[in-house]
């Protein structure tokens, strides 16, 4: 069985991302959802009984009220990360560096 990790990074001001809801789907169903915290980091984002198998899924970042919030402007409402998981059981780490007008991911560790 594969687990999943990720956090936000606001790269724009140097800190973690707090605040953002954040969504994990496989096949338009809903795996699991979470709030980033002060370290930016979501816990349990998978829903205890919804193992993560082989499979394409989607990460969505909803990031227009974190902006809004602060009074900053931002390009995008919400950031959607696809990626797909083989079948092995390991673990995958997808982190979102975050600024208002770009952001980049990558499978951390």
């Amino acid at each position: 069985m594969s687990t999943l990790s990720t956090h936000v990074l606001d790269t724009a001001l140097g800190r973690p991302a707090q605040g953002i809801r954040v969504t994990l789907e496989c096949a338009d169903d809903l795996a699991g959802s979470g709030t980033t915290d002060a370290d930016g980091r979501v816990h349990e984002l998978q829903k205890k009984d919804v193992p993560l198998g082989e499979g394409s899924y989607r990460l969505t970042f909803y990031v227009a009220e974190y902006f809004s919030k602060a009074g900053r402007e931002t390009f995008f409402p919400e950031i959607i990360i696809a990626f797909r998981i083989s079948g092995s059981a390991e673990h995958y780490h997808v982190p979102l560096l975050l600024s208002p007008f770009g952001y980049s991911t990558y499978r951390g560790s």
